[in-house]
């Protein structure tokens, strides 16, 4: 690396301490943690600001994230209070098979809810339904499937799919061309994850596993009025102009939500604004702790020598694994503008191109480039809690339902690496080598 590279790559020092923070405080001092988070995301995220405002003297990439964000967390606290006014109780036994069923469902509504969507709705039913052994890798694999890879096969199912379709990639380009790796990875941690759930089945003790087999078996489903506000979000999200009105309707719903739904249908959820408040702080940091990581890969990626389908696939998932995958897929569908840019403009006999033009060239001569960022900015989230928006959100409900839930290091040690690397692995092998 340059010495500019580096200079440029130490205000990434407070992200990263953020991510430590997350990682390590919860473990070690969780009582002060739960107190002093706030502090800590709030006062790291400004000592980024007060760089771009007074040293950098750059507003407008403040301007834009704040926007960003306000967007982000408009969507995912919509949702959570819509779909905390939902109560759905499943019917029958909680064992391996139906679990698996459930899982394979709420991954399909990932693609026409959206992950976050999805994960809001079905998470609580996921906790109910195995309540008696409700274990770490319940979590871990719900996030897994339900709120990050299922949602890989439509611009609905993923923020940066959605980024896509809005820069010029059509509605089903993504399900004709990323179905191979969906699959594959769905079969994998399906089956894998009846492996485990039966072995933890098995090893139950007779009580558990006959509380499990016997709890209520009827089929109940509550606040039937919050699937409209639910389309009424969904819908919304495809509102560009005027400004905020997207915004400013995913409000009315859930405000709508909060007024029309009975108080028992929130009580039988334990709902509280607890979690989405935990998650707003701290994703407050996140996003402007993460503006110099990702000017830093804007300036320097092609110095960094990415020409390759391969390499487009492991950094940007990567740093879709730490960083808010949205504005990493944006940021390397640029570079491979960049890229192909001059191929495309000799082809055509132009000087030069704008690099919108370049997109349609991308898709029809070089679709693996695009395949690649589609697969890995999707997939790659799942690998810690803060890779994907709804990751953190689940861990909070679930912590809220005082169940066992994994540390920030436990996830990934335990469960994303060795579980979730070699299915990468695989994938880059079989598509993008």
């Amino acid at each position: 690396m340059t010495p500019a590279m580096l200079r440029d790559l130490m205000w990434a020092l407070p992200f990263a301490g953020l991510l430590l923070s997350i990682a390590i405080f919860p473990l070690w001092k969780p009582h002060a943690w739960e107190k002093y988070y706030p502090y800590v995301s709030i006062l790291l995220g400004l000592s980024v600001v007060l760089h771009y405002i007074f040293g950098l003297k750059q507003t407008e990439i403040l301007l834009e994230t704040g926007q960003e964000y306000l967007s982000f967390i408009i969507l995912i606290g919509s949702l959570f209070v819509v779909s905390g006014g939902i109560f759905l109780q499943t019917r029958g036994e909680a064992t391996p098979a139906r679990n698996c069923i459930f899982l394979f469902v709420a991954s399909c509504f990932a693609n026409l809810l959206g992950t976050t969507g999805a994960s809001m709705v079905f998470i609580r039913p996921w906790i109910r339904m195995n309540k008696y052994r409700f274990t770490g890798f319940h979590l871990v694999f719900f996030i897994f499937l339900v709120s990050n890879i299922a949602g890989g096969l439509t611009p609905i199912g993923d923020p940066p799919l959605f980024l896509g379709y809005l820069k010029g990639v059509p509605f089903f380009w993504v399900l004709f061309h990323v179905w191979p790796m969906w699959l594959i990875a769905m079969a994998y941690l399906l089956v894998l994850f009846f492996v485990i759930d039966t072995i933890n089945f098995r090893k139950a003790p007779r009580a558990i596993r006959d509380l499990e087999t016997a709890h209520d078996q009827t089929f109940k489903f509550r606040g039937k009025r919050n699937i409209l506000y639910l389309a009424m979000i969904l819908g919304s999200v495809f509102i560009n102009h005027p400004p905020f009105l997207r915004e400013g309707l995913m409000l009315i719903a859930a405000a709508l939500s909060l007024w029309t739904t009975p108080r028992d249908v929130h009580e039988a959820n334990d709902f509280n604004f607890k979690p989405i408040r935990e998650v707003a702080i701290l994703f407050l940091g996140i996003f402007a702790t993460m503006i110099p990581a990702l000017e830093w890969l804007e300036h320097y990626a092609r110095e960094l020598g990415i020409q390759r389908p391969g390499q487009f696939f492991w950094l940007s998932g990567a740093l879709s694994s730490v960083l808010d995958n949205a504005p990493t897929y944006l940021n390397f569908l640029s570079l491979q503008c960049g890229l192909f840019m001059g191929e495309a403009a000799t082809h055509m006999r132009l000087d030069s191109l704008p690099a919108e033009s370049v997109v349609p060239w991308i898709l029809s001569f070089h679709p693996v480039f695009l395949t690649a960022i589609s697969v890995s900015t999707v997939f790659f989230g799942a690998m810690t809690y803060i890779g994907n928006g709804p990751n953190f959100l689940v861990k909070s409900i679930a912590e809220h339902a005082k169940v066992k839930t994994p540390g920030f290091f436990g996830y990934l040690v335990r469960y994303g690496l060795p579980i979730l690397l070699p299915l990468f692995v695989v994938l880059w092998w079989l598509f993008f080598r």
